[in-house]
């Protein structure tokens, strides 16, 4: 069993603090983590909590799951790393812009690159 937890249905209202404060409940919270949509800039509705041992997060899936904060059902578990070839690839990064096909001749270059 992991520390890390996977918190889902959250309320897009919620904040660090008080995710943190509900699952002290049961133990010493590590860390938490509420990603954020890069567009929107909203919280995108679930969260990551790290328990700081393992019976503390036990206790906090038996505890949490399922009661309701901001008025929706919280569903607890253990998180799972996401298997590599899950996540999209990437595209190429940085560079600038396009700048035109290169071609010989001019700026005393000799005409070459």
């Amino acid at each position: 069993m992991g520390n890390r937890l996977f918190v889902g249905n959250i309320s897009f209202r919620a904040t660090p603090e008080l995710i943190r404060s509900e699952f002290a409940e049961f133990g010493e919270v590590s860390d938490v983590h509420l990603p954020m949509d890069r567009e929107t800039g909203r919280m995108r509705g679930f969260a990551f909590v790290t328990m700081a041992t393992d019976a503390a997060a036990q206790a906090a899936i038996a505890g949490m799951n399922g009661k309701s904060i901001e008025g929706r059902p919280l569903v607890v578990n253990e998180a799972r790393p996401a298997p590599a070839g899950d996540r999209p690839p990437r595209g190429p990064g940085g560079g600038g812009g396009f700048r035109g096909p290169r071609t010989g001749g001019g700026g005393g270059r000799g005409g070459a690159y």
